[in-house]
Protein backbone atom coordinates (compact mmCIF):
# COMPACT_ATOMS: atom_id res chain seq x y z
CA UNK A 1 0.00 0.00 0.00
CA UNK A 2 1.53 3.00 -0.65
CA UNK A 3 -1.23 5.56 0.81
CA UNK A 4 -3.82 5.37 3.24
CA UNK A 5 -6.73 7.60 2.90
CA UNK A 6 -5.21 10.28 0.43
CA UNK A 7 -9.15 12.34 0.52
CA UNK A 8 -9.05 11.91 4.47
CA UNK A 9 -5.57 13.67 5.00
CA UNK A 10 -6.11 15.96 2.08
CA UNK A 11 -9.76 17.27 3.26
CA UNK A 12 -9.28 16.79 6.67
CA UNK A 13 -5.69 19.07 6.56
CA UNK A 14 -6.54 21.07 3.58
CA UNK A 15 -10.65 22.24 3.60
CA UNK A 16 -11.38 21.20 7.61
CA UNK A 17 -8.20 22.26 9.05
CA UNK A 18 -8.65 19.41 11.61
CA UNK A 19 -5.01 17.43 10.78
CA UNK A 20 -1.78 19.35 10.22
CA UNK A 21 -1.12 21.60 8.60
CA UNK A 22 -4.39 23.06 9.15
CA UNK A 23 -5.51 24.82 6.52
CA UNK A 24 -8.77 25.45 4.98
CA UNK A 25 -8.56 26.40 1.66
CA UNK A 26 -10.15 23.99 -1.19
CA UNK A 27 -8.14 24.87 -3.85
CA UNK A 28 -5.04 23.55 -1.67
CA UNK A 29 -6.58 20.50 -0.60
CA UNK A 30 -6.68 19.87 -4.84
CA UNK A 31 -3.08 20.79 -5.21
CA UNK A 32 -2.09 18.30 -2.81
CA UNK A 33 -3.94 15.60 -3.23
CA UNK A 34 -3.10 15.62 -7.16
CA UNK A 35 0.77 15.69 -5.54
CA UNK A 36 -0.34 12.35 -3.65
CA UNK A 37 -1.32 11.07 -6.73
CA UNK A 38 1.63 11.50 -8.16
CA UNK A 39 3.93 10.58 -5.28
CA UNK A 40 1.55 6.84 -5.68
CA UNK A 41 2.59 6.56 -9.45
CA UNK A 42 6.22 7.31 -8.57
CA UNK A 43 5.96 4.79 -6.09
CA UNK A 44 3.92 1.77 -7.72
CA UNK A 45 6.55 1.68 -10.58
CA UNK A 46 9.64 1.82 -8.23
CA UNK A 47 8.00 -0.80 -6.31
CA UNK A 48 7.74 -2.69 -9.28
CA UNK A 49 11.07 -2.25 -10.70
CA UNK A 50 12.53 -4.42 -7.82
CA UNK A 51 9.57 -6.93 -7.42
CA UNK A 52 7.63 -7.27 -10.64
CA UNK A 53 5.30 -9.59 -8.91
CA UNK A 54 4.06 -7.06 -6.47
CA UNK A 55 0.72 -6.20 -6.14
CA UNK A 56 0.65 -2.62 -5.18
CA UNK A 57 -2.41 0.13 -4.29
CA UNK A 58 -3.97 2.31 -2.26
CA UNK A 59 -6.58 2.58 0.44
CA UNK A 60 -9.58 5.09 -0.07
CA UNK A 61 -11.94 5.80 2.32
CA UNK A 62 -14.96 5.69 0.59
CA UNK A 63 -17.86 7.23 2.07
CA UNK A 64 -21.76 6.53 0.68
CA UNK A 65 -23.97 9.37 0.53
CA UNK A 66 -27.28 9.66 0.15
CA UNK A 67 -29.74 12.98 -0.16
CA UNK A 68 -31.49 13.64 3.19
CA UNK A 69 -34.58 14.21 1.46
CA UNK A 70 -34.54 11.77 -2.08
CA UNK A 71 -37.01 14.02 -3.95
CA UNK A 72 -35.40 17.15 -3.10
CA UNK A 73 -33.24 19.01 -6.17
CA UNK A 74 -30.74 20.51 -4.26
CA UNK A 75 -30.37 17.75 -1.48
CA UNK A 76 -29.57 15.30 -4.41
CA UNK A 77 -27.06 18.16 -6.30
CA UNK A 78 -25.52 18.60 -2.51
CA UNK A 79 -25.28 15.01 -2.40
CA UNK A 80 -23.52 14.64 -6.13
CA UNK A 81 -20.92 17.58 -5.26
CA UNK A 82 -20.30 16.21 -1.89
CA UNK A 83 -19.77 12.67 -3.04
CA UNK A 84 -17.35 13.64 -6.05
CA UNK A 85 -15.60 15.90 -4.26
CA UNK A 86 -14.77 13.32 -1.10
CA UNK A 87 -14.51 10.05 -3.16
CA UNK A 88 -13.53 10.07 -6.70
CA UNK A 89 -10.87 12.63 -7.16
CA UNK A 90 -8.03 10.05 -6.59
CA UNK A 91 -9.81 7.18 -7.92
CA UNK A 92 -10.78 8.87 -11.26
CA UNK A 93 -6.77 9.77 -11.61
CA UNK A 94 -6.08 6.02 -11.60
CA UNK A 95 -8.78 4.80 -13.78
CA UNK A 96 -8.09 7.08 -16.00
CA UNK A 97 -5.13 10.08 -15.78
CA UNK A 98 -7.27 12.89 -15.10
CA UNK A 99 -8.08 13.76 -11.89
CA UNK A 100 -11.75 15.25 -11.22
CA UNK A 101 -12.45 17.68 -8.52
CA UNK A 102 -15.20 20.22 -7.50
CA UNK A 103 -12.78 23.01 -8.81
CA UNK A 104 -11.43 21.46 -12.33
CA UNK A 105 -9.41 18.77 -13.25
CA UNK A 106 -6.57 18.15 -14.06
CA UNK A 107 -4.06 15.62 -15.68
CA UNK A 108 -2.02 13.58 -14.39
CA UNK A 109 -0.94 10.98 -17.38
CA UNK A 110 1.36 8.71 -15.68
CA UNK A 111 -1.11 7.66 -12.72
CA UNK A 112 -3.18 6.05 -15.28
CA UNK A 113 -3.43 2.20 -14.66
CA UNK A 114 -1.69 2.19 -11.42
CA UNK A 115 -3.40 0.13 -9.27
CA UNK A 116 -3.46 -4.20 -8.43
CA UNK A 117 -5.98 -3.66 -5.80
CA UNK A 118 -8.27 -1.59 -4.21
CA UNK A 119 -8.15 -1.44 -0.53
CA UNK A 120 -11.68 0.16 0.50
CA UNK A 121 -11.96 1.67 4.28
CA UNK A 122 -15.68 1.74 5.33
CA UNK A 123 -17.11 3.12 8.25
CA UNK A 124 -20.50 4.23 8.09
CA UNK A 125 -23.16 6.09 5.76
CA UNK A 126 -23.17 10.28 5.18
CA UNK A 127 -26.84 12.13 4.80
CA UNK A 128 -26.16 15.13 2.50
CA UNK A 129 -28.53 18.12 2.42
CA UNK A 130 -28.79 21.66 1.18
CA UNK A 131 -27.66 24.37 3.55
CA UNK A 132 -27.76 28.04 2.61
CA UNK A 133 -25.46 29.25 5.36
CA UNK A 134 -22.57 26.77 4.42
CA UNK A 135 -21.17 28.19 1.04
CA UNK A 136 -18.29 27.92 2.05
CA UNK A 137 -19.22 23.85 1.88
CA UNK A 138 -20.77 23.96 -1.16
CA UNK A 139 -23.96 24.74 0.95
CA UNK A 140 -24.26 21.34 1.91
CA UNK A 141 -23.76 19.69 5.27
CA UNK A 142 -24.11 15.91 6.20
CA UNK A 143 -24.66 14.34 9.22
CA UNK A 144 -26.88 10.97 9.98
CA UNK A 145 -30.49 8.92 10.08
CA UNK A 146 -31.94 10.40 13.31
CA UNK A 147 -32.70 6.63 14.57
CA UNK A 148 -28.89 5.57 13.60
CA UNK A 149 -27.40 3.49 16.25
CA UNK A 150 -24.40 5.74 16.64
CA UNK A 151 -21.05 5.11 18.60
CA UNK A 152 -19.59 6.58 22.15
CA UNK A 153 -19.27 10.18 20.44
CA UNK A 154 -21.36 10.33 17.39
CA UNK A 155 -18.49 9.97 15.13
CA UNK A 156 -19.95 6.38 12.88
CA UNK A 157 -23.78 5.23 12.73
CA UNK A 158 -24.49 1.56 12.73
CA UNK A 159 -25.22 0.95 8.73
CA UNK A 160 -24.06 -2.43 7.96
CA UNK A 161 -25.14 -2.23 4.47
CA UNK A 162 -23.12 0.63 2.91
CA UNK A 163 -20.00 -1.68 3.27
CA UNK A 164 -22.01 -3.83 0.84
CA UNK A 165 -23.04 -1.09 -1.19
CA UNK A 166 -19.21 0.12 -1.30
CA UNK A 167 -18.27 -2.94 -2.50
CA UNK A 168 -20.68 -2.95 -4.65
CA UNK A 169 -19.48 0.22 -6.08
CA UNK A 170 -16.35 -1.23 -6.22
CA UNK A 171 -16.96 -3.91 -8.06
CA UNK A 172 -18.62 -1.72 -10.55
CA UNK A 173 -15.84 0.69 -10.74
CA UNK A 174 -12.93 -1.66 -11.29
CA UNK A 175 -14.25 -5.24 -12.66
CA UNK A 176 -11.55 -8.07 -11.53
CA UNK A 177 -9.73 -6.05 -9.60
CA UNK A 178 -9.03 -7.62 -6.24
CA UNK A 179 -10.96 -5.51 -3.44
CA UNK A 180 -9.29 -5.69 0.40
CA UNK A 181 -11.50 -4.21 3.51
CA UNK A 182 -8.35 -1.96 4.71
CA UNK A 183 -10.31 -0.41 7.69
CA UNK A 184 -13.94 -1.21 9.15
CA UNK A 185 -14.40 -0.93 12.72
CA UNK A 186 -16.36 1.31 15.16
CA UNK A 187 -15.28 3.14 18.32
CA UNK A 188 -17.05 1.57 21.61
CA UNK A 189 -15.24 2.23 24.75
CA UNK A 190 -18.10 -0.37 26.85
CA UNK A 191 -18.50 -3.19 24.11
CA UNK A 192 -22.27 -1.95 24.01
CA UNK A 193 -22.06 -1.60 19.88
CA UNK A 194 -18.94 -3.15 18.62
CA UNK A 195 -20.05 -6.66 18.32
CA UNK A 196 -23.53 -5.96 16.54
CA UNK A 197 -21.60 -3.86 14.54
CA UNK A 198 -18.80 -6.28 13.48
CA UNK A 199 -21.06 -9.16 13.02
CA UNK A 200 -23.26 -7.55 10.94
CA UNK A 201 -20.70 -5.55 8.60
CA UNK A 202 -18.79 -9.07 8.11
CA UNK A 203 -22.55 -10.55 7.51
CA UNK A 204 -23.05 -7.69 4.42
CA UNK A 205 -18.96 -8.78 3.42
CA UNK A 206 -20.21 -12.34 3.10
CA UNK A 207 -23.31 -11.52 1.26
CA UNK A 208 -20.89 -9.56 -1.35
CA UNK A 209 -18.42 -12.46 -1.20
CA UNK A 210 -21.67 -14.70 -2.70
CA UNK A 211 -22.14 -12.60 -5.48
CA UNK A 212 -18.91 -13.43 -6.52
CA UNK A 213 -17.28 -10.22 -6.24
CA UNK A 214 -13.80 -10.20 -5.39
CA UNK A 215 -13.28 -9.63 -2.14
CA UNK A 216 -9.61 -10.90 -1.18
CA UNK A 217 -9.30 -9.87 2.36
CA UNK A 218 -10.54 -7.89 5.54
CA UNK A 219 -8.56 -6.00 8.00
CA UNK A 220 -10.36 -4.82 11.63
CA UNK A 221 -10.29 -1.42 12.60
CA UNK A 222 -8.11 -2.19 15.22
CA UNK A 223 -6.74 -4.68 17.03
CA UNK A 224 -5.75 -2.50 19.83
CA UNK A 225 -6.67 1.07 20.77
CA UNK A 226 -5.13 3.75 18.77
CA UNK A 227 -3.92 7.17 18.95
CA UNK A 228 -6.80 8.55 16.57
CA UNK A 229 -4.74 11.88 15.06
CA UNK A 230 -6.64 15.71 16.61
CA UNK A 231 -8.99 13.43 18.86
CA UNK A 232 -6.38 11.70 20.37
CA UNK A 233 -7.09 8.54 23.07
CA UNK A 234 -10.56 9.57 23.07
CA UNK A 235 -12.07 7.18 20.96
CA UNK A 236 -11.94 3.31 21.37
CA UNK A 237 -11.54 1.41 18.33
CA UNK A 238 -9.44 -1.55 19.55
CA UNK A 239 -10.59 -5.04 19.64
CA UNK A 240 -8.57 -4.99 22.92
CA UNK A 241 -8.56 -2.03 25.24
CA UNK A 242 -5.33 -0.43 25.68
CA UNK A 243 -4.14 1.43 29.36
CA UNK A 244 -3.44 4.94 28.28
CA UNK A 245 -1.00 5.80 31.10
CA UNK A 246 1.02 2.14 31.62
CA UNK A 247 0.56 1.65 27.81
CA UNK A 248 -0.79 -2.24 28.35
CA UNK A 249 -3.11 -4.18 26.39
CA UNK A 250 -6.37 -4.77 29.07
CA UNK A 251 -7.48 -8.44 29.37
CA UNK A 252 -10.92 -7.56 27.88
CA UNK A 253 -11.36 -8.62 24.14
CA UNK A 254 -14.66 -7.23 22.29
Amino acid sequence: MTINEPNVYSLSGYVAGAFPPGKKDLKLSMRVMANMIRAHAAAYRAIHELQPEARVGYALHYRPMVPRVKWSPLDRLMRNIRYNGINMAFPSAISTGVMKSPVGNQNIPEAKGTQDYLGLNYYSVDTVWFDITKPKEFFSTSGFPKDADMSDTNFIANIPEGIFQSIKWAERTYPNLPIIITENGVEDSSDRLRPRYLTQHLHQVWRAVNFNWQVKGYFHWSLVDNFEWERGWTQRFGLWGLDIDTQKESDDLL
